[in-house]
């Protein structure tokens, strides 16, 4: 199967491109440089130049493709508002290419969007009222009446592995600004997990087992305590650990204290169930505890 890649260099997407490339898939990958279209041409994949504001470019993209994986996103958390807005340009743009021809659209969304629940599962809807405005889910599911197999892959607010630089790295940043590692409360709240390798695998899972309007979960740790990020955190840059008040977080953690407040715990059992996932890489502790995160 020929599949369109958005993201195709990031941090997940090149894990989706080596995963569906072992399978026997055959990658067309969204880059926006030289520079990175060489490194896809080198991983065994075909580069197609473009970005997501190039309407175009998805769309012919997407034209000449069996399938699309929609990872890409730019992750400059503190323009998250104007960020969704051009996922939500560009998922419909491929969704235009796509239209009547009955081929998978597979758009990334997270659980950290959804409805607060005390144990998020596939079922539950994202949060419509909530202040964050990610649109990418009900974008792209309103396109399965026009003839598109659309499935959503929710991943967890830390995906992690080498070459992480979401949550877990801003965290680390944070801490070494203010000279402490901080948790909101009792740091109780939690946050699901999954490295980048395993999540990779359910992408490809989904492409060949998912069904229209299915919603998957990357998710591998239900829930980490906050307070034990904090912490491996602190011991490795030789930092206090301390508990901030929901009053002072927005002074410690700036623009990020939404997101260091969140309290997601989710299951991704019915997804293991439906595709045969199985995740079997390190969990966030374990491979957070490593140098490779505090080299700097």
């Amino acid at each position: 199967m020929r599949v369109f890649v958005t993201g195709a260099t990031g941090f997940v997407g090149s894990a989706v491109v080596q995963e569906l490339i072992q399978a026997g898939h055959e990658v067309l990958g969204l880059v926006r440089s030289d520079k990175a279209a060489a490194a896809l041409t080198a991983a065994g994949a075909k580069a197609h130049r473009g970005n997501l504001e190039d309407l175009d470019s998805l769309k012919s993209g997407a034209a000449v493709a069996d399938a699309v994986i929609h990872t890409g996103f730019n992750h400059d958390f503190s323009r998250f508002k104007e960020n969704c807005e051009v996922d939500r340009c560009a998922i419909e743009a491929l969704g235009q290419a796509l239209a009547g021809t009955g081929r998978a659209l597979i758009v990334t969304s997270a659980t950290g969007l959804l409805t607060r629940t005390a144990l998020a599962t596939e079922d539950t809807p994202p949060a419509y009222g909530s202040s964050i405005p990610r649109v990418s889910e009900q974008t792209a599911l309103s396109m399965t009446e026009a003839g598109i197999r659309v499935s959503v892959v929710r991943l967890p607010p830390s995906v992690h592995g080498d070459g992480d630089h979401g949550f877990v790295p801003i965290l680390i940043g944070i801490a070494r600004e203010k000279g402490v590692s901080a948790y909101i409360g009792e740091g109780m709240n939690d946050w699901p997990a999954v490295h980048r390798l395993d999540a990779a695998k359910l992408y490809r899972l989904v492409l060949e087992k998912g069904l229209a309007g299915g919603r998957y979960h990357g998710v591998a740790e239900e829930g980490i305590p906050f307070r034990d990020i904090a912490g491996v955190i602190g011991r490795r840059l030789n930092l206090p650990v301390i508990a901030t008040s929901p009053e002072q977080a927005a002074e410690h953690f700036g623009w990020f204290a939404h997101f260091a407040a969140i309290d997601n715990r989710a299951s991704s059992q019915q997804t293991r169930d439906a595709l045969g996932w199985h995740p079997t890489q390190p969990g966030l502790i374990a491979d957070l505890d490593r140098p490779e995160y505090f080299d700097i």
